[in-house]
């Protein structure tokens, strides 16, 4: 079982690099050629947390694991309210100041209810991953809208933590190798991850869906807890908040979407009727932390948050098979 485990770590360690490398070639050519740095954020850096989910539901739903895909999406999720945010803000509480964030918020939790909807029946089929795809290339269109509106109106708090995360002085070339790299790596890493998840679930006695909610999951969230606490660091308080917001909304859009596409089947109950209310309710938790007089994430806030998340992973701990 070593050999596995192994494998495992080697495959999450080359699926975090490959896309931060992937998203850092992508950001450079797009500075390069002169589009505003809210634009970038809003879409390139908010895409490339969301890269390993996305290679790893691909992946996941070509052998045929659309529910390690599902639980993929709903654990990320989880993971990035409860676990990111809950570690950031104990570090340091987060104000939430960019216009643009609050806005987004809403729309979070309109996508959640939609995820629900989608997962209501048991099933995720090819129409249901199109219309999931259709409207994730809505919503980039809008946040295109918003950032340019914003930079019309005023500077935003964002767009300056934005344009600081954005590479600089990069060349043509070599932005071009890192981008086609990660782009090679990923997928070769994915699969490494997955398959050997599997044979670690199997002889555990876990079921898909569990994996996917916990290991997969927590391991594909490390680039969004890279980015929040280096951001936290930073003081880019509204950077750290709006990394989780944008993957929560790419995960269900574009990483849900993938497995409908890829392979429509039929998934476990629990994941509509355990986990996606578990989702919901923390969503539900960040959108109230928003619209306080003084939207702010307490450390005391991130201490509940991160107990709802240890909660939540010894109750799967618990209950592998189902």
């Amino acid at each position: 079982m070593l050999e596995p485990i192994l494998f495992l770590l080697l495959g999450l360690a080359l699926l975090v690099w490959s896309a931060d490398r992937l998203v850092f070639g992508a950001a450079a050519l797009a500075r390069n050629f002169g589009i505003s740095p809210l634009i970038i954020g809003m879409t390139i850096l908010a895409m490339g947390s969301s890269a390993p989910e996305m290679m790893v539901s691909a992946t996941a739903a070509l052998d045929g694991k659309t529910d390690t895909a599902v639980g993929n999406v709903l654990g990320s999720n989880i993971a990035n309210i409860a676990l990111i945010l809950g570690a950031t803000a104990l570090i340091k509480p987060l104000a939430i100041s960019s216009g643009i964030l609050k806005r987004e918020m809403p729309l979070m939790l309109v996508v959640t209810f939609i995820a629900g909807a989608i997962l209501w029946d048991n099933y995720l089929g090819f129409s249901e991953g199109l219309l999931l795809v259709g409207l994730f290339a809505l919503f980039i269109l809008a946040m295109i809208y918003i950032s340019k509106k914003e930079s019309r109106g005023g500077a935003d708090p964002l767009e300056a933590e934005h344009d600081a995360e954005i590479p600089q002085g990069v060349k043509n070339p070599i932005a071009t190798f890192w981008m086609v790299l990660g782009l090679i790596i990923l997928p070769f890493s994915a699969d490494l991850l997955v398959s050997n998840a599997v044979i670690i679930a199997k002889f555990y006695g876990m079921s898909d869906l569990v994996i996917g909610l916990t290991i997969i999951a927590i391991g594909t969230s490390l680039p969004e807890l890279a980015a929040s606490l280096a951001g936290v660091m930073k003081g880019e308080d509204d950077m750290a908040v709006g990394n989780i917001i944008g993957s929560n909304v790419f995960n269900i859009l574009a990483v849900m979407g993938i497995p409908g596409l890829l392979h429509p089947s039929t998934i476990s109950h629990l994941a509509m009727h355990r986990d996606f209310y578990v989702m919901l309710a923390l969503s539900f938790v960040l959108v109230l932390m928003s619209i306080e007089k003084k939207p702010k994430i307490s450390r005391l806030e991130g201490v509940l948050l991160l107990c709802c998340f240890v909660a939540y992973q010894i109750y799967l701990f618990y209950n592998v098979s189902a």
